[in-house]
């Protein structure tokens, strides 16, 4: 028997209702892994080109992986891709949490999406059986509502649920996907997608374990090893202290708080906003994900006028600094309420963030009045505004609707300039990293498959001092941050295909080396595949199938007709940091050029940033060969 997947995938067509369980032999988990490898072969394979994304054609595709459902922290995170709706590229998004076990141990390891219903419906998954129900009366509910409502008519407390809010029913182009009303699959309009289709919710309920790993032993003995040696690194201390907010005072004192719409790197009310004052304000409690005794998120209660709801869980960093900083916004109140009507509604607090900043630049510079938007006038600075004009956004009320579209649709309907300050990589909102002060995040914007993404590849200050988790990965001299020579475009593609590994796997970024709160290193990954599976595997045999993914993932957005010109940044990234300690410092675009096109050569792709023939053969890809290169 086969170890580490069922080998069971659930087919779901909502146009004629039917539900198929579909038998996958193992050499398709040998290849591809799980997560964003099996979720870019169904979309390649499966989709046609030019699919309107909002469209019964789109797929929607929810893996796990062959590790997932083991008890190493941190192996917990759900895949969810489609073709996006917000950039037409591969879209995808992971999610933390406990609803990838929970439905791996009912039995099966993917739900694929297609079709769409013509009433409002949700999948219910219990034990390996499956079925439809009726959501009408759950339609224009938020995401908690949702939650309680399914629970209580399934008479399943214990059940976990993925589902769309009112954004997604109303097809706001970032939408997300909330598990538990906290856990957001959250970039790339994925909960649109449900929405198109009139799918409000996926819930699941597994009440027993229907995978068996090859060697239990030696996964126990993983996790004592990681309980018994993470509070030993200062890293993974401090973010279970502080979670992700632990960022904001270094990166503002390092001058690469993105502020303002991304004018300047530093804000001079950010301790306002900092992680310590977090913990000693609106802290409520903390709270993690399956198997994780990091305990990373945040839970935040605050007052009227600004009241927010636990269960919500609190703003991360990105949350934070996108409607903090990046706004002038410097109330933590404030920035806890839009976090709760993020996840309330079901949008990406990033996408969201940039699109208010958006407009409050807009309005700085002359480009947008009252008269254009309904009356209502908002600045940098002003929190009270930014809240307003977000519901408008959620609701798709008014200049809301216009900001729903994302920056960059926005921007052409706006005119008048307005394409300046729409701060995107192929219409997907730039996250709050700048990569004026670390180059190689600006890289991995351009040349990541789903647009702008900071999850891609660890970051600059990772590469300037070489430690034995580098090395293994095969990097053996140190880069500078704000260099941009082949030793950073290869330490960028090497990451890109680490980091791509544990997407293809599901786990967490910050429970592995080189991330500064790593625990685990590249050489448990193996150990934990091997336990799993009992395949022998080594490192480079499963950076070899994440490379294949990441090609896969390209050569889907090669076909939809993206070419070399989508791989760029901003215009304001190449010119100088109006404020903060690197004030001054730009990327050089002539020297950011030569690296978009080294990293292709590193890649195995050609001038237009298509993998060539002689990589797609080696990575086995030979399906992918005949559909690029036709005639």
């Amino acid at each position: 028997m086969p170890y580490g997947f069922n080998g069971k995938w659930l087919r779901v067509n909502l146009s004629t209702g039917s539900l198929r369980i579909e038998e996958v032999p193992e050499e398709l988990y040998r290849e591809y892994l799980g997560g964003r490898g099996i979720a870019a072969y169904v979309l390649f394979k499966e989709l046609k080109p030019g699919t309107d994304p909002l469209s019964p054609g789109n797929k929607l595709v929810f893996a796990t992986s062959v590790i997932t459902g083991t008890p190493v922290p941190g192996v917990n995170r759900i895949v969810v891709a489609a073709k996006s709706p917000l950039t037409g590229t591969y879209g995808e998004s992971e999610a933390g949490g406990f609803f990838a076990p929970e439905l791996k141990n009912s039995g099966f390891d993917v739900v694929i999406v297609e079709g769409a219903s013509e009433k409002p419906v949700y999948l219910w998954i219990k034990d390996g059986r499956a079925e439809l129900r009726d959501a009408t009366r759950l339609w224009g509910l938020t995401t908690k509502e949702t939650v309680e409502e399914i629970k209580k008519e399934l008479g399943e407390p214990l059940a976990r649920i993925g589902c769309i809010g009112p954004a997604g029913e109303k097809l706001v182009r970032f939408a997300n996907i909330m598990f538990e009303n906290r856990y957001a699959a959250g970039r790339g309009g994925l909960g649109a997608v449900m929405g198109s289709k009139n799918l409000k919710a996926i819930a699941v309920r597994a009440t027993g374990k229907t995978v068996k790993f090859y060697d239990e032993k030696k996964l126990v003995e993983i996790v004592k090893w990681f309980n018994d040696n993470w509070k030993k690194q200062p890293g993974a201390v401090s973010r279970s202290e502080y979670g992700t907010a632990e960022l904001i005072t270094p990166f503002d004192k390092d001058g690469i708080l993105p502020t303002l719409n991304f004018r300047g790197g530093s804000f001079k009310e950010a301790f306002k906003v900092s992680g310590e004052v977090l913990n000693k304000t609106i802290l409520v409690s903390k709270s993690g994900c399956f198997a994780c005794p990091i305990r990373c998120k945040r839970d935040v209660k605050t007052s009227e006028p600004y009241e927010t709801d636990p269960s919500y869980g609190g703003p991360e960093y990105e949350t934070i600094v996108s409607f903090g900083p990046l706004c002038g916004v410097s109330d933590l109140n404030v920035i806890a309420k839009a976090n709760q009507i993020c996840n309330a509604y079901g949008v990406d607090t990033i996408s969201a963030g940039v699109a208010v900043a958006f407009a409050m630049e807009l309005f700085d510079k002359g480009v947008l009045t009252p008269e254009d938007t309904g009356g209502l006038e908002v600045r940098f600075g002003d929190g009270n505004g930014a809240l307003r004009l977000l519901e408008m956004i959620v609701k798709r009320e008014g200049f809301g609707d216009v900001l729903a579209e994302g920056v960059r649709r926005a921007a052409e309907k706006i005119g008048r300039g307005a394409e300046k300050y729409a701060m995107h990589v192929k219409s997907r909102e730039i996250p709050m990293h700048e990569p004026r002060g670390k180059v190689g995040v600006g890289l991995q914007y351009a040349l990541s498959p789903i647009g702008a993404d900071h999850m891609q590849a660890p970051h600059d200050a990772t590469y300037e001092r070489i430690t034995q988790h580098l090395t293994a990965l095969g990097l053996t001299r140190p880069v500078n941050r704000l260099m941009l020579d082949h030793e950073k475009v290869k330490a960028v593609y090497y990451g890109m295909l680490w980091w791509g590994l544990e997407d293809c796997m599901g786990v967490c970024k910050f429970v592995f080396t080189p991330h500064s709160a790593g625990v685990l290193t590249p050489n448990h990954m193996v150990e934990i595949v091997n336990a799993a599976t009992g395949w022998g595997m080594s490192l480079w045999s499963l950076m070899k199938a994440s490379e294949r993914a990441f090609n896969l993932a390209r050569a889907f957005n090669v076909r939809e007709g993206f070419k070399r010109e989508e791989d760029v940044l901003p215009p304001r990234f190449f010119e100088e940091l109006e404020s903060g300690s690197r004030k001054g410092q730009r990327i050089k675009k002539e020297e950011f050029d030569k690296a978009v096109k080294l990293f292709y050569e590193i890649a195995g792709w050609d001038e237009e940033g298509r993998p060539t023939p002689g990589k797609l053969y080696e990575l086995g890809l030979d399906y992918v060969v005949a559909e690029l290169y036709k005639g």
